[in-house]
């Protein structure tokens, strides 16, 4: 069990949040924290890779390998890139 005091403008969007989904305050803020815990362990983790890598621990792995072990056909992705422009007359 947790409780919370939270500044009023705070309390007052959880609740019209909370009304326009049709969920409970709690439901709303109980999936806030959920995500906002995922989102810093996602950069903690990114962190500590980003040092091992600088500290020479890891490699990098090459994009063209991964492409390959995956599947991706470069001339179809979506990157900006690589997909090719086209100019007011819809020709490329």
């Amino acid at each position: 069990m947790l409780a919370i005091q939270l500044p009023e403008e705070i309390e007052k969007r959880l609740e019209r949040l909370a009304k326009r989904t049709g969920r409970t305050k709690a439901y709303c803020a109980r999936h806030a924290i959920i995500e906002h815990l995922e989102n810093l362990e996602d950069v903690e983790i990114a962190d500590k890779r980003l040092k091992n890598f600088q500290a020479g621990k890891t490699r990098a792995i090459p994009l063209s390998r991964l492409l390959r072990k995956y599947g991706v056909d470069r001339e179809n992705s979506a990157a900006p890139a690589n997909r090719k422009r086209r100019n007011g007359s819809g020709k490329v």
